[in-house]
C-alpha cells in the first residue's frame, strides 16, 4: 500500500512554476518557499492558492524538481532587508550581493546559493537621538549611523501598529544584529538592531499615510537633470514619473546613465531588469570609476545597482523591479531625494507575461497578462512626495526606459505606461542615427508637469517661462510642416519667410536640445546656464531678420550656430566664453531688420 505524503510537496512542474499541495497547512499569497532538491533549498513564492494547493514561481532553474519532492513553507512574504550597507553594493533580483556571492561561491551563480543582503560583521557608529522614556511611532528616527557620504536613519520599524515606548538606547559600535534599544508596547518588550524587513509588494508608508504619520504630497519642483531638453522642455518632477521608450540603439542606456550621474538627489538606484550582461557589467564599471559631481568619491558611493540579466532566472528579474523601489521608499523615509531607474520595463513585462502563461490565465493583448495596466500602475503609483513628522520633505522618483520591438509605441506596454506616468520623452531612432543626444523627438515627447509646475517656473527661473516654451515648441512643430514640403518641392518650393522660420527651427535643435555627451562641459547644463541661454535662443528666434536671398539666410545661420556650439563648449564665465558671447550679439546686431 502507497504510503501518503502529509507534508507539503510537489504535484506538477512546468518550467518555474511548480504546484504544490500543503496538507493541514495554512497558505499565504506571495509567501515565500523552498523546494528541496537534494542538498539544495530553490527560493519560490506563492503566486496562486486554490484550497490546499498553490502555484509557486521559482526564482531559480528547476531542472531535477519531480514530483513528490519536499516544499518548507516559510510564512513570511517576500521581503527586501533595509538598514545601513545598502549603498555602494550590487544585487541580484532577491536582493542577494552578487560580490559576497562570487567570492564565495566563484564567478558563476550557483543554483540555490544565497548570501545575507547585509554585512553582519561590519561595526556602525550608532548615534543615540531618541532617549529613555520617549514615546515613538513607526519611521520615527532613534538615532543615526554614517553611511558613506550620507546620514543614514535608524528608525522605529515600520510594522509597529502602535506607539512604543523607549526602555533603554545605547550608543557605540555595533554590527546590525546586535541590539541597540529596547522598545515596549501593549503586546509586550523587544530588542530593537538596525536591520529590519519589509514585503517588497507592498508600499512601505500604506499604514504611516492611513494613521497619518507621514503625509503625500504633489510635486511641486523639477528634478533638476542637466540635460536641457528634459529641463527646459519636458520636465520630470521631484517625486514623479517618467518613461524613456525608444528602438534598440537609440541610446537608451547612454540617457539614463547620465541622468542618474548628475541628477540632484542624493541617492540613485539602478534596476537592470533583464538587460544584456555586457551593459550591466559597463554600468557598473562606470559608476565605480566615475567621480561623484556632488562631491568627492565615486558616484557608487550613492547608488545600488540591482541586476538581473537576461542571463539570469526571469522568476527574479520580476521580483528585481519591487525589490528597487522597497529600497528607494526606505530611503525616502529619511528625508532623502531617492531616483530609481528601471532598464526596462518592457523585459519585465516580459517576464510577467512568461509566467502568466505558464499558470494558464487568460490572456490580453500580445499575449501580456490581462492586469499588465495594473500592474504598471501600481509600479509607478509608488513614487511620490512625503512630508515626514519632524517636518524634512523626502522624494521618490521612478524613471522606467520601454524596449517596444521595431520602436513601435503602440505596443501593449507603452501604451500602458504612457496612461501611468506625467513625462514621456520619446527617443527616435532617426535623431539617433543623425547622432543627435539626446534622441528626444521634440515632436513626440511631452511633459504634463511643465503646466503643473508652471508656478514654480515663472516664480524661481523667469516669468513666462513656460509661455515661452510653448511658443518654441510651436515653431519646431512649424518647421516640421515646412521641411516636409521641402522634402517634396525643394527649397525653390516655399518662400523667404518659411525658409527663414526653418533655419530658426534648426538653429534652436542643433544649438539647445543637443548636448555633447563626451564634452565635460556641455554634457551638464544647470540650471541657471539654461536660463541665460535660453533668453539668447529667444532673442534669435523673435527677432526680425532682413536677408537678400535664401543663400544669405543659409549662411548667417550656420555662423550663428558655430558660435553657439563653440560657447556651449566654453565653462561659463570663463574668458573663451565671453569672447564668444560677444560674437554671437555681433553677429545678431549686423543682421537685425
Amino acid at each position: 500500500m502507497q504510503q501518503t505524503i502529509t507534508k507539503p510537496h510537489v504535484t506538477a512542474v512546468n518550467g518555474n512554476i511548480v504546484s504544490i499541495v500543503v496538507p493541514d497547512k495554512i497558505l499565504m499569497k506571495n509567501e515565500v518557499a523552498y523546494v528541496l532538491l537534494g542538498d539544495k533549498r530553490l527560493k519560490s513564492e506563492v503566486l496562486r492558492i486554490y484550497g490546499n494547493e498553490a502555484d509557486l514561481q521559482v526564482f531559480e532553474d528547476t531542472q531535477g524538481v519531480k514530483v513528490g519532492d519536499q516544499v518548507d513553507l516559510t510564512h513570511h512574504l517576500l521581503s527586501a532587508s533595509l538598514g545601513p550597507g545598502l549603498l555602494g553594493t550590487v544585487y541580484d533580483g532577491l536582493q542577494n550581493p552578487l560580490e559576497t556571492l562570487a567570492n564565495r561561491d566563484g564567478i558563476f551563480l550557483q543554483r540555490g546559493n544565497y548570501a545575507a543582503p547585509l554585512d553582519r560583521s561590519h561595526k556602525w557608529s550608532f548615534v543615540p537621538l531618541s532617549r529613555t522614556g520617549d514615546r515613538l511611532n513607526a519611521g520615527d528616527v532613534l538615532g543615526t549611523v554614517q553611511e558613506r557620504g550620507l546620514v543614514h536613519k535608524i528608525m522605529v520599524p515600520f510594522d509597529r501598529h502602535d506607539q512604543v515606548e523607549v526602555i533603554w538606547i545605547q550608543g557605540g559600535s555595533f554590527t546590525i544584529d546586535e541590539p541597540i534599544a529596547r522598545i515596549r508596547d501593549r503586546h509586550g518588550e523587544r530588542p530593537l538592531t538596525m536591520q529590519q524587513e519589509w514585503p517588497v509588494r507592498v508600499p512601505l508608508p500604506a499604514d504611516l499615510l492611513r494613521r497619518q504619520l507621514v503625509k503625500k504630497s504633489y510635486p511641486a519642483e523639477p528634478l533638476v537633470t542637466t540635460i536641457r531638453t528634459i529641463d527646459t522642455f519636458f520636465p520630470i518632477a521631484r517625486g514623479g514619473t517618467a518613461c524613456i521608450p525608444g528602438p534598440f540603439g537609440a541610446g537608451k542606456t547612454v540617457l539614463q546613465t547620465l541622468i542618474a550621474r548628475y541628477s540632484a538627489v542624493d541617492v540613485v538606484i539602478v534596476v537592470a531588469c533583464g538587460e544584456r550582461a555586457g551593459e550591466v557589467v559597463d554600468t557598473i564599471n562606470e559608476f565605480s570609476q566615475a567621480q561623484d559631481p556632488q562631491g568627492g568619491g565615486s558616484l557608487m558611493d550613492r547608488t545600488i545597482i540591482i541586476c538581473n540579466t537576461s542571463s539570469m532566472p526571469v522568476a527574479a528579474r520580476e521580483a528585481s523591479i519591487y525589490t528597487g523601489i522597497t529600497l528607494g521608499e526606505y530611503y525616502r523615509q529619511m528625508g532623502l531625494d531617492v531616483l530609481l531607474l528601471a532598464d526596462s520595463t518592457s523585459r519585465w513585462a516580459q517576464a510577467m507575461r512568461e509566467t502568466s502563461g505558464r499558470l494558464e490565465e487568460i490572456p490580453g493583448e500580445e499575449a501580456y497578462p490581462a492586469y499588465l495596466d495594473s500592474a504598471i500602475k501600481s509600479v509607478y503609483e509608488r513614487a511620490g512626495v512625503l512630508t515626514l513628522r519632524e517636518g524634512t520633505v523626502g522624494s521618490l522618483t521612478i524613471i522606467g526606459t520601454v524596449s517596444p520591438a521595431g520602436g513601435n509605441f503602440e505596443e501593449p506596454v507603452t501604451q500602458s505606461t504612457l496612461g501611468t506616468v506625467k513625462t514621456f520623452l520619446g527617443l527616435s531612432y532617426d535623431r539617433a542615427y543623425k547622432r543627435f543626444y539626446p534622441a528626444i523627438d521634440p515632436l513626440l515627447s511631452w511633459s504634463r508637469y511643465r503646466e503643473q509646475l508652471q508656478q514654480f517656473f515663472d516664480q524661481k527661473i523667469d516669468p513666462g517661462w513656460t509661455t515661452s516654451i510653448d511658443t518654441l515648441l510651436d515653431l519646431l512643430r512649424s518647421a516640421e510642416g515646412i521641411y516636409q514640403m521641402m522634402q517634396v518641392t525643394g527649397e525653390e518650393g516655399i518662400s523667404l519667410d518659411d525658409f527663414i522660420i526653418y533655419q530658426k527651427a534648426h538653429f534652436l535643435d542643433t544649438i539647445y536640445l543637443q548636448q555633447d555627451a563626451f564634452d565635460p562641459v556641455d554634457v551638464t547644463t544647470p540650471m541657471d546656464r539654461q536660463q541665460t541661454m535660453l533668453r539668447l535662443v529667444r532673442d534669435v528666434t523673435e527677432r526680425e531678420f532682413l536677408f537678400h536671398n535664401k543663400d544669405k539666410a543659409r549662411d548667417f545661420f550656420v555662423r550663428l550656430t558655430n558660435a553657439f556650439r563653440n560657447l556651449n563648449y566654453s565653462a561659463t564665465n570663463s574668458t573663451d566664453y565671453k569672447k564668444f558671447l560677444s560674437n554671437i550679439h555681433t553677429l545678431l546686431t549686423e543682421r537685425t531688420a
